[in-house]
C-alpha cells in the first residue's frame, strides 16, 4: 500500500507539472493541426479531419493499433477457451417480459443500422470504423440480455465471425500493399477521391474505415462470447 501511495504521489507531481504547460482552454498552439485542417478537404475530399488523419496521414500508426487489438483478442481467446470444447448449456425460459424482449429486439435493429452508418460515413461525419464496430458488437449483447447464451452463441460463435475479423485486419494491410504496385509509398491514398460530401469520397479513407469497422466488430463479438462462455463454464449455468 505504501508503494502505491508513493507511486501515486510521484505521478500526481508529474501530471500537474505537465498540466501547467498546457495552453489555455480553447486555444491551440498549432501549427500542424491548422495546416491539416486547411488542406484535408482539398487533398482528400474528406470532411472529417480526424478520420483523414487516422486512416491516411498517419495510416501506418493506425494499422499498428488495429493489429494490437487483433493480437489482444487472439490472446484472450487462447487463454480462456476450454480445450474440451464449448460447455453444453440448456436454453431455459427467459424471465423477461414480452415487452422487454420486443424492445431489445427493436433496439438491436436500430443499433445495427447506426453502427453501419458510423462505419461507412466516418469520412464525412464524426465516427468511423472503431466507433461503428463497437456499436455493432454492442448490439449483440441485447440478444444475450433478452434471450440467453444459447441464442447469443448462435450469432457469435460461428467461424464466420473469426473469418470476418481476420478479413477486416488483412484488408487494411492489403490496401496499403496495393499502393506499392502503383510505385507509391505504403498506404498512400491511391483510390479515386470522388466528390466531396459523397459517401464514396475520400478514396482509401472510406475503405479503410469500413475494414476497421469489420475487424473491431468481429473482435468485440469474439471477446463477448469468450468471456460469457468462460463465466457459464465456471458456474455451470445456462443463463446470465
Amino acid at each position: 500500500m505504501r508503494i502505491f501511495f508513493l507511486a501515486a504521489a510521484a505521478f500526481a507531481c508529474l501530471y500537474f507539472l505537465g498540466v501547467r504547460n498546457l495552453p489555455p482552454w480553447g486555444q491551440y498552439r498549432g501549427p500542424y493541426g491548422d495546416v491539416i485542417d486547411s488542406l484535408t478537404v482539398y487533398q482528400r475530399h474528406a470532411t472529417d479531419v480526424v478520420n483523414a488523419i487516422d486512416y491516411d496521414y498517419r495510416g501506418f500508426d493506425t494499422l499498428g493499433e488495429e493489429f494490437i487489438l487483433f493480437t489482444s483478442v487472439l490472446g484472450v481467446m487462447l487463454l480462456l477457451r476450454d480445450p474440451k470444447g464449448a460447455p453444453q448449456v440448456s436454453s431455459p425460459e427467459s424471465g423477461l417480459s414480452e415487452t422487454t424482449r420486443f424492445s431489445a429486439a427493436a433496439s438491436f435493429a436500430l443499433l445495427v443500422l447506426f453502427g453501419l452508418y458510423m462505419s461507412t460515413h466516418g469520412q464525412l461525419t464524426p465516427g468511423g470504423g472503431f466507433q461503428g464496430g463497437v456499436i455493432l458488437a454492442s448490439a449483440s449483447m441485447l440478444i444475450y440480455t433478452a434471450e440467453d447464451f444459447v441464442v447469443f452463441r448462435r450469432i457469435t460463435s460461428h467461424p464466420l465471425v473469426e473469418g470476418l475479423e481476420a478479413l477486416g485486419a488483412g484488408a487494411y494491410g492489403l490496401i496499403g500493399i496495393v499502393s506499392l504496385f502503383y510505385s507509391l509509398p505504403f498506404l498512400t491514398n491511391w483510390m479515386a477521391l470522388g466528390k466531396t460530401g459523397n459517401v464514396f469520397s475520400s478514396g482509401t479513407i472510406a475503405a479503410i474505415s469500413a475494414c476497421v469497422g469489420l475487424e473491431v466488430t468481429g473482435a468485440f463479438l469474439l471477446l463477448g462470447y469468450t468471456f460469457l462462455e468462460e463465466i457459464i463454464s465456471a458456474t455451470g449455468e445456462g443463463k446470465r
